[in-house]
This record gives C-alpha cells, structure tokens and sequence, in this order.
C-alpha cells in the first residue's frame, strides 16, 4: 500500500531566528538537487504543548498538516500527526528509557509501526558528554518486521540541514516531515 502522499527524498533546512526556529521542508529531484518547497514550519522555542503548524509558503495562508503535543510537561507523552481537516494521521515519541544512551524514538503510521535510534552509539555518547556543536546526527526507522521506513541525516553545516530518504511507500510524506522536524526541535532541549 502506497501513503496518500509519498516522497522518497527530501531536505529539511533550518534557519534560526531569535524565538523561533524554523524549518523549510524541499523535495528533493531525481538527480538529487533542491525541487520544489513542499512546506514552511515555526517551532516556538519552550513552548510548554508543543505544536507546529506546516504551511504551503511563508504566507501561512494554507496549513497543510501539524503535530502536537498529546500532554503538557510530560515526557513521555507523544506527538499526534494531523492533516489538513485535523484527522490523525501518524504519531510519535520519544522512548526516554532506551534514550539514556542513544536517543530512540517509535513512529506509528497507516499500515507500519517502527522504531528509530541514532547510527552511531559513539555519536549518541559524545553528545550526551561533550557540547560540540555540528555533529552529523543520524537515524535509521524500522519497521516492525525489520525493514528501512526512513532515515534522517544531518549535515556536517552551520545550519541544521537534513537528507530524509524514505524508501517504505507506506510512509506518508507529512508523517515523516513532521518527525524529521520534531526530532531536530526535540534533540535541541
């Protein structure tokens, strides 16, 4: 079964600003160059119930799908995904436990269930002991039967830019930007 909206590959670029981060979400093309922008987001930094809204341009006339927070302050709580009409169309969450050491986190979509950690365990323990900025972050999602759903990479920048390659068709494009975005804004706290 193939998602409602399906995108092998994709970019999500993040430019700071001072309350905010915010994040362009651009196709990627065959050849591996910049398409078109798919979507525009703002993440209020410490917002107590986290949402963000993705929009079709920097208008923000058009909200095309968001996540949000399923509790305040709780951090174990999950993120639900939702479409254009607000229906549920993925979530997720951070599984603090097995994130002691290596950051894990679990994604549930129409038709797939999996679970995501960082690559690298040696990555995952130089960020938790040393604040050295710019390292590549990458993580690999699984499904449930053992089968790549997507992976997000970071780039080695001065900007947080992410490769997201998503080759289970099952993946609908808004549930795998909206955890490739809530992972950078959940790994910056």
């Amino acid at each position: 079964m193939t998602a409602e909206m399906y995108l092998p590959r994709f970019y999500v670029r993040q430019k700071f600003a001072m309350t905010t981060n915010r994040y362009e979400i651009i196709a990627a093309n065959p050849d591996g160059s910049e398409g078109p922008l798919m979507a525009v987001a703002q993440q209020k930094r410490l917002a107590f119930k986290e949402e963000v809204t993705f929009y079709t341009d920097d208008s923000k006339s058009r909200a095309v799908f968001s996540f949000k927070a399923r509790k305040k302050l709780d951090l174990n709580a999950g993120y639900d995904i939702f479409d254009e009409q607000r229906n549920q169309i993925g979530f997720f969450k951070k599984d603090f436990g097995a994130s002691l050491l290596r950051s894990t986190y679990h994604v549930e979509g129409p038709g797939f269930t999996g679970t995501g950690q960082e690559r690298s365990f040696g990555v995952a323990l130089l960020r938790r002991f040393m604040d050295i900025p710019f390292l590549t972050i990458h993580f690999d999602f699984t499904s449930a039967e053992g089968g790549l759903l997507m992976s997000s990479e970071r780039q080695f920048k001065l900007r947080d830019r992410y490769t997201v390659d998503v080759p289970d068709q099952r993946v609908d494009f808004r549930v795998a930007a909206a955890l490739a975005v809530g992972l950078d804004a959940l790994m910056q706290r």
